[in-house]
This record gives C-alpha cells, sequence and structure tokens, in this order.
C-alpha cells in the first residue's frame, strides 16, 4: 500500500509537510504505521498548483528517502494547493509514469488501494476509456486507469458520482472474471479549488484515511504527520470527504453513489 499527503490552504513550502514533521511523508517511506507494507520505496511523486490553472508535477522511481532533490525542491516550492505520495507497487512496474500523482489538464490525483486481480481485467478496464483520454495514459496502473474513466463519466461536473461510475465499472470486470480479491479505494482528487477525498473499499476495508484543518488550511493524510491520532479526524469507512470554494470541510456517505461504488 501506498502513503500520501494533499493540501488545499494558504500558501506553504511543501516541505514543511512533506518533510519537516516527525511522521513525514518521507519518514513515513521508509516507516509507514498504518500500512501493508513498512516501506514505500517504489518511486514518489509531488504535484502542485502556482500561477497557472495546470498543476505542475516531479516524479521519479527512487524512494523518496533517498531523493535530494525531493527536498530542495520542497524548500523552495510554495503552493497552496499540493500532493504528495510515495509508492509502494501492487503489481505494475516500476517506472516514472506509474508514480503518483496523475494529472489531466488541471485535474490531480493520486491512489492507495488497488483493483483485485488487475492483470485479469486491465485489457477490457482500458477498452472502457475513450480514445481521446485514452491517448493521454501514460503508465500501466490501475489507478490511472480508474482515473481516466473517472474523467470520461464527468469527473468535472460530479467527481463523486463519476468516480463511483468508474470503480463500479470496474467491480462489474471483477464478477465477470469470478474474482474474488477486494477493490480498496483510497484517493485525493482535486483542480486546484476544491478537493474530494475517498474512502471506499468492497470489503469493508479501505485503507487508512485522515484529514485536519488547522490555521493555514486543509491536510489529507494516509497517517498522521505528527505521530499522534489527536486533533486528527478520521474519515469513516465508505465515506467521501468534501472541500469546496466558500464552504466548510465536510464529510458525507456512505450515500447511494458510495454503496454502488463499494458493491
Amino acid at each position: 500500500m501506498c502513503r500520501f499527503l494533499a493540501y488545499h490552504g494558504d500558501p506553504v513550502y511543501l516541505d514543511e509537510l512533506v518533510c519537516a514533521p516527525t511522521h513525514s511523508l518521507v519518514h513515513q517511506s521508509l516507516h509507514a504505521a498504518e500500512a501493508q507494507t513498512e516501506t514505500n520505496g517504489d518511486g514518489f511523486g509531488i504535484g502542485w498548483y502556482g500561477d497557472r490553472p495546470e498543476p505542475g508535477l516531479y516524479r521519479d522511481v527512487r524512494p523518496a528517502w533517498s531523493d535530494e532533490n525531493l527536498r530542495s525542491l520542497s524548500r523552495q516550492i510554495r503552493a497552496r494547493t499540493f500532493f504528495a505520495h510515495v509508492r509502494a507497487s501492487t503489481g505494475t512496474a516500476t517506472t516514472r509514469a506509474n508514480c503518483h500523482p496523475f494529472s489531466h489538464g488541471r485535474h490531480l490525483f493520486m491512489h492507495n488501494g488497488q483493483i483485485g486481480g488487475y492483470a485479469r481485467i486491465r485489457r477490457r478496464l482500458e477498452a472502457m476509456i475513450p480514445d481521446g483520454l485514452y491517448e493521454a495514459r501514460q503508465g500501466t496502473t490501475d489507478s490511472e486507469a480508474l482515473f481516466l474513466l473517472a474523467l470520461a463519466h464527468g469527473l468535472e461536473r460530479d467527481p463523486v458520482g463519476a468516480m463511483a461510475a468508474s470503480v463500479s465499472a470496474a467491480r462489474g470486470l471483477m464478477r465477470e472474471a469470478g474474482i474474488d480479491e477486494p477493490l480498496r479505494f483510497t484517493a485525493v482528487l482535486t483542480d486546484g479549488e476544491s478537493l474530494t477525498a475517498y474512502r471506499w473499499a468492497c470489503d469493508g476495508r479501505p485503507p487508512s484515511l485522515y484529514w485536519r484543518e488547522t490555521g493555514t488550511g486543509l491536510a489529507v493524510v494516509s497517517e498522521p504527520i505528527d505521530g499522534l491520532r489527536a486533533g486528527w479526524a478520521e474519515v469513516p469507512k465508505g465515506g467521501t470527504l468534501l472541500a469546496r470554494p466558500g464552504q466548510p470541510v465536510r464529510v458525507v456517505g456512505p450515500d447511494r453513489e458510495d454503496r454502488r461504488a463499494a458493491a
């Protein structure tokens, strides 16, 4: 399983959350506490929004703990919205194109989880992605495939419903193939202004997800970056966190769409 961090609020330097805390994401790349694997060394990535509507990306196959460029960039990049992710592969190759986050237009997306038996349904799942979006596919992961399929289902208009339709389509293929392994989907999506975080799974065991608001903004994490549970709220199983401009952060679900995705 992977570990990730998302931030949205007043501009801050990335290293304040990615590198500096006691249980920072860099620390979690070696010593994750709430994941199936303690080490997440199959690459990493950061994505951030600056003065342009499209996000910037820096991804590499080296482990986060050993990449001096990550620390240097994080000390210099100041952003109002950013993602950071350390990867533990669930079967696909360790390549830069398979490292999260993924981007398309103004959207960033990252995922922690897996489609059970993905190799057996990959060809049929990819066939559901329209040609215009499939041209944007750079890697081979189930995560990127779900993201592009959700874009085809209207992700820009309805981030919850479109993602639920994408996950539901994958579950349908799994059932047809007789796959008993679970689909687990803990993920975060943003367009730089709004943020949506999902904690879904067909077996009721989604990867962990926490959130906290401070004086500067909202942080959404796989594990508390200070190593403490106090002050962090857990997104419930089957729940979805919604952060929208001018509105308080709220957690909803499991609603109709969430139940369909977990069915």
